[in-house]
């Protein structure tokens, strides 16, 4: 059988397309209320953004055990894939490469753990170029080249409506450093080798929209892109609207897993850009 692709669930890939692709995704842990939810299938994402703002609390997250991954990796081979690989989000920012390169240790078998030093669609297009090698009957070199090259070409960036819940995640340091003053300021971040990057700030949530926007039409042609929300799809839309180029005349509007929501926030606006 072919390779087989595993991925976890902050790659925000859409359900069509892991069923397409047959993508093996592993599902992360998110903690509230002390209560324990599988990200993808316990809490929708738009009742989990929807109660956010009102948690006294902030939720916290948790990466897959090596022992789940142990098991995903074991129900594969017995289906009769030879080899694995396995593109998880940047190890910078999670826990769950780490998880996955453990896991891989306990197999003779053939398993690349991948770092896409990125989160939502900026690993999810990664994990897609991947197995559309497979669908392709690639040789497996020649699909890590290829998830190299898309690696290098993105580009993550985002207006987060707030500062307070990446402030609180303790995982920024210049946001835990600037807060003070700034709590109404409405961070552009980016999103790049595994760094979340302060790329400016909006005192208005319009300017700061377009100055996402021109971020977006700076990067030349592109070749996919996906825009972005945490619960804000009308913004999304609109988002779309005004700034999408004409050869990504329909990108994919994702809703971005509980995992990030956490850290950034509901409200929050921005795109993953693959550049030709």
């Amino acid at each position: 059988m072919p390779t087989a692709i595993v991925t976890d669930s902050t790659s925000d890939i859409p359900a069509s397309l892991l069923e397409e692709y047959n993508i093996f995704q592993v599902p992360t842990d998110l903690i509230l209320d002390n209560v324990t939810y599988l990200d993808g299938f316990d809490l929708s994402r738009n009742e989990f953004y929807d109660r956010l703002p009102t948690l006294e609390n902030l939720p916290t997250t948790a990466a897959p055990s090596a022992g789940r991954f142990q098991k995903i990796f074991e129900g594969i081979f017995c289906e009769g894939y030879t080899d694995i690989i396995s593109i998880h989000a940047a190890s910078a920012l999670s826990g769950i490469y780490n998880a996955a390169r453990l896991a891989a240790k306990e197999f003779s078998e053939t398993i690349h753990v991948l770092d896409s030093e990125q989160l939502s669609l900026g690993l999810g297009f990664q994990v897609i170029e991947a197995a559309r090698g497979v669908r392709e009957n690639l040789p497996l070199e020649e699909i890590l080249r290829k998830v190299q090259s898309i690696q290098k070409r993105l580009h993550v960036f985002a207006l987060l409506d707030t500062f307070t819940y990446i402030h609180r995640s303790g995982r920024v340091s210049w946001a835990k450093a600037r807060l003070g003053s700034i709590l109404n300021i409405k961070p552009i971040i980016e999103l790049k080798k595994g760094q979340v990057l302060n790329r400016g700030l909006a005192r208005a949530r319009g300017n700061g929209l377009r100055l996402l926007g021109e971020y977006l039409g700076k990067l030349g042609p592109l070749e996919q892109m996906a825009v972005l929300h945490t619960n804000a799809a009308e913004a999304g839309r609109d988002f779309i609207q005004h700034f999408s180029p004409p050869q990504i005349p329909d990108p994919f509007l994702v809703n971005v897993t509980t995992i990030i929501g956490t850290h950034v926030g509901p409200n929050g606006i921005g795109f993953a850009a693959v550049v030709k």
